[in-house]
């Protein structure tokens, strides 16, 4: 029998990876957003609000250039009480650093392979933040 592999490109692969984390984060109890923006400028590829507003943060690699050229994930830590990296099941997680969490997933499903430390954030900032979910939710669902 004839294998036919196929290759995705890096907008399909995040797109899927992305898709499979926000499903974990809900089956997880959190609520996700999708490319939100944080004050320091940056873009959190999923951030998701928990039952209790614990506030997690995912940056979704695509491959192994996207992690090498991308080194700002640090930047997201001051914004959340988790971190997380998002990566298919044939990324090489080897290359990934060993302190945030590590979510694998694909188009339908994810798991959790590595728990995030918890750095919970200040009370100011955690207010802040949700409060800029919420509005970013709401403006969403109102297609503004």
């Amino acid at each position: 029998m004839e294998t036919i592999a196929l290759t995705l490109s890096r907008p399909e692969v995040t797109s899927l990876v992305t898709r499979g984390a926000a499903r974990l984060f809900l089956a997880l109890g959190y609520t996700p957003l999708l490319e939100v923006g944080l004050p320091n400028g940056r873009r959190a590829d999923i951030m998701a609000i928990g039952p209790r507003g614990q506030i997690a943060v995912a940056e979704v690699k695509s491959g192994i250039d996207d992690f090498r050229v991308d080194q700002k994930w640090g930047e997201y830590r001051p914004f959340c009480d988790a971190f997380y990296f998002a990566v298919a099941p044939e990324f090489p997680r080897h290359i990934l650093p060993e302190d945030p969490g590590l979510i694998v997933a694909d188009g339908f499903d994810g798991a959790v392979l590595r728990e995030a430390p918890l750095a919970p954030l200040a009370g100011a900032r955690r207010k802040a933040l949700t409060i800029a979910f919420a509005r970013l939710a709401a403006g969403r669902v109102l297609g503004a």
